[in-house]
C-alpha cells in the first residue's frame, strides 16, 4: 500500500468534505463561487488536517483548470516565476502554495503581478494568522477563508467512512469499539487521524477481525508516534509549560521548555509571537520594557531565522522570566469587555461628545467639558465613563514597584475614586 490511507480517501467533491459547512455547505459563500466558476485568489487559514489542501484540489477538479502546487518549504522565487510563465501560456491557472506563511517578502512579492492581472488564481494554505505572515499587498488581493477545527462528530464519521469504504480496511474486518484515544492523539487533524488508524490496523497483525480499542491505540502510539508533534497535543502541553515557567519567574524552566520546542522543530516565529503576548498579559506595566524587548525579539527572529534565532529567543525568555509580573492590564480589558457585553451601547456623556457643528453645540454636545491642560497638573477630575457605570474602576494596579507608582499617581489625582 504505497499510498497512505488519508490520501486514498481524500474527498473529490465538496459533498464529501468533513466539516467546514460555513464555507462549503449549500448556499455558502465559497460553494457559490465554485459553482459559478468564479473563484477569487484566496488564503485558506486553519489548523492542520481540516481540509485546506483538499479544498484546493476540489476547486481545481471542479473548474477543470491547469493546477500547480508548490510547497513554501522547498520552493522559491525561481519556481514561482516558472509557474507564472506556464500560466501565461495557458491563459490561466490555479497555483496552490502550501504553508505560504513560510514564503519571505521577496517570494510573496513575486506573486503580486500575476495575481493582480488574473494570470494565476492563488490559493495559499496556512496554519498561521495571515495578518502576520502574508504581506499586506498580497493579502489585499486575496479573500481570507477561515477553516474551523473538526468536531468529534466529524472525526468519528471519518473513521467510520474509512473502514466502510477503503478496500484494504474492508478486508481487515475492522470494528471501532472506542475512538477517544485516536481523536485525542490526532489533535483534530483528519490526515493524522486516518494515518493513525492505518498504523493501528497494520500493527494489529493480519488476523481479522480487528477491534479498535483505546488501549490498542495507546500501545501503538507509544511505540510509533513521536513524543513531540508541533501540531498535536504535545505542542500545546509544552508551550503551556513554557508560558507558565515564564509567568512563574523561573528562567531555568523557561529555557528548558524553549529547548524542547526548538529541538522538536517548532516554528521560531510562533514562539516569539507567544512571548510578545506574554509580555503584556503577564508582565505589563510592571516592566513596560518587556513588551519592547519581546517585539524586538520577534522582529529579530524574522530577520535571522534558525539556528541563530535560538540565542535571541533565549535572551528574551530569560528577560521575561526574571521581570516583575502583573496581569492588571489583562484583567482590566477583560472586565471592561464583560461590562460592555452586560450593559450594551451606553450613551457617551454629553460633555465628552464631539461637536463640530453649531447645531450639535446647541444640543449640548461637548457642553461642560474641561480641557485638562487648562488646569493645575494638566488634570481635571471629570467623569469619563457613561452615567450608568460612573465611578467604576477597571484597572487595578498590581503589587509591584512600577504599578505602586501608578497607584500613587491615580490616588493623588482621583482621591477616593481610585482608593483601593
Amino acid at each position: 500500500m504505497p499510498t497512505p490511507l488519508a490520501e486514498r480517501l481524500r474527498p473529490v467533491s465538496l459533498d464529501d468534505l468533513a466539516g467546514q459547512e460555513h464555507l462549503t455547505g449549500k448556499g455558502s459563500i465559497l460553494r457559490k463561487a465554485i459553482d459559478q466558476g468564479v473563484v477569487p485568489s484566496m488564503i485558506l487559514w486553519g489548523p492542520p488536517g481540516v481540509g485546506k489542501t483538499t479544498i484546493a484540489n476540489i476547486i481545481a477538479h471542479t473548474l477543470d483548470t491547469p493546477f500547480y502546487t508548490l510547497s513554501a518549504i522547498s520552493s522559491g522565487v525561481k519556481e514561482v516565476r516558472e509557474v507564472i510563465e506556464a500560466a501565461r501560456r495557458q491563459d490561466k491557472a490555479i497555483l496552490f502554495i502550501d504553508e505560504i506563511h513560510r514564503f519571505n517578502k521577496s517570494q510573496q512579492d513575486a506573486l503580486l503581478g500575476a495575481v493582480e492581472k488574473g494570470t494565476i488564481t492563488l490559493i495559499g494554505a496556512t496554519t498561521e494568522n495571515p495578518s502576520f505572515e502574508v504581506n499586506s499587498a498580497l493579502l489585499s488581493r486575496c479573500q481570507v477563508y477561515v477553516l474551523k477545527p473538526l468536531e468529534e462528530k466529524h472525526l468519528v464519521a471519518l473513521l467510520q467512512h474509512a473502514i466502510e469504504k477503503d478496500e484494504w480496511l474492508m478486508q481487515q474486518s475492522v470494528t471501532l469499539k472506542e475512538t477517544e484515544a485516536m481523536i485525542r492523539i490526532s489533535g483534530g487533524d483528519a490526515r493524522k487521524l486516518l494515518n493513525l488508524l492505518e498504523l493501528v490496523v497494520q500493527s494489529a497483525g493480519a488476523n481479522p477481525p480487528i477491534i479498535i480499542t483505546d488501549d490498542l491505540v495507546m500501545l501503538v502510539a507509544q511505540q510509533k508516534v513521536a513524543m513531540y508533534d508541533k501540531q498535536g497535543e504535545q505542542h500545546y502541553d509544552i508551550i503551556s509549560a513554557f508560558i507558565k515557567s515564564v509567568r512563574g519567574s523561573d528562567p531555568n524552566g523557561a529555557v528548558y521548555w524553549l529547548a524542547r520546542m526548538l529541538e522538536g522543530g517548532e516554528d521560531v516565529k510562533f514562539i516569539a509571537r507567544r512571548m510578545v503576548i506574554l509580555a503584556s498579559e503577564d508582565i505589563g506595566n510592571a516592566n513596560p520594557n518587556a513588551l519592547l524587548l519581546a517585539n524586538a525579539a520577534f522582529d529579530a527572529v524574522n530577520k535571522i531565522g534558525p539556528p541563530e534565532s535560538r540565542i535571541i529567543l533565549s535572551q528574551c525568555a530569560v528577560y521575561l522570566a526574571t521581570s516583575p509580573k502583573s496581569n492588571a492590564s489583562y484583567l482590566a480589558i477583560d472586565e471592561a469587555l464583560a461590562m460592555v457585553r452586560q450593559t450594551g451601547d451606553l450613551p457617551v456623556p454629553m460633555h465628552l461628545r464631539n461637536a463640530p457643528t453649531q447645531l450639535m453645540k446647541n444640543q449640548g454636545y461637548a457642553k461642560g467639558y474641561q480641557y485638562s491642560h487648562n488646569f493645575e497638573n494638566n488634570f481635571s477630575p471629570q467623569e469619563y465613563l457613561p452615567d450608568a457605570i460612573r465611578g467604576h474602576a477597571f484597572f487595578k494596579p498590581g503589587k509591584n514597584a512600577r504599578e505602586e507608582d501608578i497607584r500613587k499617581f491615580l490616588l493623588q489625582r482621583w482621591k477616593e475614586k481610585y482608593n483601593y
